[in-house]
């Protein structure tokens, strides 16, 4: 986590503090700073707002096809930022399908896409499953005890979840909402292509068109700074508050407890369908008329299941590394809280926050003067997404770790079990859907992950990613929409394997 963060360091000092300090204040970059800011915030809160509700919905309610729905609501997170805005442009920009449609009714001109509007539209709904799988994931761990006792005692439905699951909910919405506010920083394809000027975007330009990096680098560390004022408010946001059971007893699955929602069972299902379709039936439906006019002008089809099993075997091994590297780390921040655990807690965000591009120029610079083994390797690769995904991992083990009794371990320490022995026996198991969690967080974004792939990927290795961006940027759409499809559907698998795990529960 720290390689990174030195290597800005060395280009921010190469032209002195005096540089540093002017391009700092400079006026373009505190009107990035402050746009930055505000793009986070506004996706931070509407992601919340649409992803309790649906994790709700789809994990304590009888809602009709609740699996399937949740499959559905939480495959968004595979499509491509890039991917993603160049869809909503094409759908809703000034020459767009929709503008097309509404032109015989007289509608000249839709309201701008470009700028805040759109790019927080893009970023909201291909970034609320961070929050959405972190929440769901705690819901599925949580004992459903207190919620019977307040229905018990005369609450409904709605007022037990806003009187009682929602404060249990806590850690969850926290954990999911860093993510998505890391996310928002950090993005560059979605706000590249609705022309909103934030750091990321800043930083790529600057590293693409200017000799000097050490601009660059200054911004980089601008957004390391932003990023730990964020951790900071996290922090205190997140409090020191215990969610585990403090009675005697074992806590129950959370499938024991359904919600009749009544009457309400088709509002619920309005707000299910219209998130599913602005957010997965939309983008998807758009590349597949792509690539029917492909085929229809004599497009070869090509599905590149090379790449594709490729993006998996990466994704795979990037989310296994993350779920063991961020079991230790969740467990020191929430049995051992102290300076050095959160420390360590907040260094693991370091990575997550920076654009891909930083950290993937970071480690060629790492394996080209210290490492030479390992540069070109799948090895350097897989480092890097374990680096830039780890806070995944870290934010949903940490938000299953909380409900967890630390009695239940100390019998086992009593009992004669090691530490090392209780966290895999005890610990472990127990907080089991939070780890599946954070490890599908991973896998899904590895699987669309661009810059730290095509800097640090071996030669010949191509990935569905790779393929995409190669064909987009080249403006074969028609050539792109197969990849991107693929991708979706691949991803989509084993989301459903960890959705349905709780079919028995």
């Amino acid at each position: 986590m720290i390689l990174p963060l030195a290597y800005l360091v060395l280009r921010a000092l190469e032209s002195g503090w005096a540089k540093a300090i002017e391009v700092a204040l400079r006026d373009k970059t505190l009107v990035v700073l402050l746009g930055s800011v505000l793009l986070a915030a506004l996706v931070t809160a509407a992601s919340v707002a649409i992803a309790v509700p649906l994790a709700w919905l789809t994990g304590r309610t009888d809602l009709p096809g609740r699996r399937i729905w949740a499959v559905l609501a939480a495959l968004p997170l595979v499509i491509p930022s890039y991917v993603g805005g160049l869809v909503l442009v094409s759908m809703l920009g000034p020459k767009g399908f929709l503008q097309e449609t509404l032109e015989p009714l007289g509608v000249e001109r839709l309201p701008e896409i470009y700028g805040l509007p759109g790019a927080a539209l893009a970023l909201t709904l291909f970034s609320y499953p961070y929050v959405f799988l972190t929440v769901r994931g705690a819901l599925r761990g949580m004992d459903p005890a207190l919620e019977e006792a307040s229905r018990a005692l005369g609450s409904g439905g709605f007022p037990t979840f806003f009187r009682v699951t929602l404060p249990q909910l806590k850690p969850a919405i926290v954990a999911g909402g860093l993510l998505v506010a890391l996310y928002a920083l950090s993005d560059f394809g979605a706000v590249s292509l609705l022309q909103f000027d934030s750091f990321s975007r800043e930083i790529y330009t600057q590293y693409r068109s200017a000799f000097d990096r050490t601009p660059a680098a200054i911004l980089g560390l601008m957004l390391v700074a932003l990023t730990a004022t964020v951790l900071v408010l996290e922090a205190r946001t997140r409090g020191r508050t215990r969610y585990h059971r403090s009675t005697v007893g074992s806590a129950r699955p959370q499938g024991s407890t359904v919600v009749r929602l009544g009457r309400w069972r088709w509002p619920a299902l309005l707000f299910c369908g219209s998130i599913v379709l602005l957010s997965l039936i939309l983008p998807v439906s758009v590349l597949v008329f792509w690539l029917a006019r492909g085929m229809a002008s004599d497009e070869p089809l090509r599905l590149l299941w090379g790449a594709a099993f490729n993006s998996v075997y990466v994704s795979a091994l990037a989310a296994a590394v993350a779920a063991l590297a961020a079991l230790p780390v969740a467990v020191l921040a929430v049995r051992f809280p102290g300076l050095v655990a959160g420390f360590i807690e907040r260094l693991s965000y370091l990575g997550y926050a920076l654009p891909g591009i930083v950290l993937a120029l970071a480690l060629v610079f790492f394996g080209a003067n210290y490492a030479p083994g390992l540069y070109g390797t799948l090895a350097l690769l897989i480092f890097a997404y374990a680096v830039h995904f780890l806070p995944q991992a870290v934010g949903a083990t940490r938000a299953a770790l909380l409900q967890v009794r630390p009695s239940v371990e100390e019998a086992a320490r009593g009992l004669g079990r090691g530490p090392a022995g209780v966290v895999a026996t005890i610990t472990a198991p127990l907080i089991s859907s939070g780890i599946l969690a954070g490890a599908a967080l991973v896998f899904l974004t590895t699987m669309k992950e661009l810059p730290a792939t095509l800097l640090l990927s071996p030669l010949g290795f191509d990935t569905l990613a790779t393929s995409i961006w190669t064909a987009a940027s080249e403006a074969f759409f028609a050539r792109a929409a197969a990849p991107a499809l693929l991708l979706i559907l691949v991803s989509a698998l084993p989301m459903y394997l960890l959705v349905i795990k709780d079919r028995a529960k």
